[in-house]
């Protein structure tokens, strides 16, 4: 018999809230067994919930994650969901690399602009002296 969680199990584990688990369930990534109002999940909602937690930590939105999970097929070489996976990867790896570049612009304008005011704020103290 497989393993059963409850909705508190499964938040507390990783530590997300039990809305976060019903707002998958309405999207239809998770799927407890359902019992009057008890939700049980099973080890394949585990799995999937911490594929969306790990699709999450990588940049990937929750409907990029939904689609790679779901192309899974246990039955089949999932060749074609790790290589979704691979080139959303490096999509996010761009991404992140030109917002690098951007932010580098933006340290270097902050320091330009910073010391442009101290020079300022200096040349008036001296003028105040003179």
């Amino acid at each position: 018999m497989q393993k059963q969680y409850s909705i508190r199990e499964l938040a507390d584990e990783f530590d997300v809230t039990t809305r976060t688990l019903r707002f998958y369930e309405e999207k239809g990534l998770l799927s407890p067994l359902r019992t009057n109002q008890m939700r049980s999940y099973t080890s394949a909602d585990r799995t999937r919930l911490r594929l969306i937690l790990r699709g999450k930590r990588l940049g990937l939105s929750l409907e990029e994650s939904s689609k790679i999970i779901l192309m899974y097929d246990q039955r089949a070489s999932n060749d074609e969901q790790l290589q979704a996976l691979v080139a959303k990867i490096r999509e996010k790896r761009q991404q992140l690399a030109e917002q690098q570049k951007d932010l580098e612009l933006m340290l270097l304008d902050l320091r330009d602009a910073e010391e442009r005011c101290l020079d300022a704020l200096s040349n008036n103290q001296n003028e105040d002296v003179a």
